[in-house]
């Protein structure tokens, strides 16, 4: 199984957590909120080696944690993934956003000129603005919309523009999720959990949940769940060929 968005360090139990992911098999994206994050969430996985840690600096607190960019600038040669990065357009959000573009500018800048990485993005409320500045810096890398919920027209440009997309049991429970990830091409997808934030069943979801998303996009495709996983796992290994 495949978790390419979840918030490791942020699960209470967290050394537990990465141990049961190692003990699965998982193959783990554990994206970080914050540079200062990183090392502390790296740790977690010195014995996992399916577990890769993001460096990166949410939207959401850039306002708090801009200041950090000169940490991340220092650490991002020492990793092949960046996120979670990105923009927020929410009504709370909304009033750093001078400082979020500035803080994702910036990222996008410093991965291009380091030859570019896997990112995993946010894009809520705002994937119109995602994908003009993704299209400034064309070279950052290969772009990963995490739990994308933008427009259809959106959905068709990230396509055009070679963005892959990461789904998770969240956003496939709803009408509209499933709709979106149904148009997306099955060559760039990959699951998610985005735990411990998402919910799945009314608790927060584990990286293992993703079973519950290959087995709705198993349904999508109509094919069966061994199929399905297959797809998953070329997938990833494409993903890895092409950021070499």
């Amino acid at each position: 199984m495949i978790d390419f968005h979840c918030h490791l360090d942020l699960y209470p139990n967290a050394r537990q957590i990465a141990e049961d992911c190692r003990r699965r098999g998982l193959y783990v994206l554990s994206v970080t909120t914050t540079p200062a994050a990183w090392n502390g969430s790296s740790a977690l996985a010195c014995e996992a080696p399916r577990i890769l840690t993001a460096l990166g600096l949410h939207p959401q607190i850039a306002q708090e944690r801009r200041a950090e960019l000169p940490l991340f600038d220092e650490l991002l040669p020492q990793v092949r993934c960046v996120g979670e990065i990105g923009l927020d357009g929410g009504a709370a959000s909304r009033r750093d956003w001078e400082t979020q573009s500035a803080v994702f500018e910036h990222i996008l800048a410093k991965c291009s000129a380091a030859g570019g990485r896997i990112m995993s993005i946010h894009s809520r409320k705002a994937a119109s603005h995602v994908l003009d500045m993704l299209a400034k810096f064309p070279d950052a890398g290969i772009p990963i919309l995490h739990w994308y919920s933008g427009g259809y027209e959106d959905l068709k440009r990230a396509i055009a523009f070679g963005c892959w997309f990461s789904v998770g049991p969240a956003m496939l429970q709803g009408v509209r999720g499933t709709a979106l990830s149904a148009r997306i091409p099955r060559h760039r997808i990959l699951t998610e959990s985005d735990g411990p934030f998402a919910r799945v069943d009314g608790r927060r979801a584990f990286p293992w949940d993703v079973d519950v998303a290959q087995l709705r996009l198993a349904k999508i495709w109509g094919l069966t769940d061994k199929e399905t996983e297959e797809i998953l796992h070329g997938n990833l290994r494409q993903l890895f060929y092409r950021a070499m």
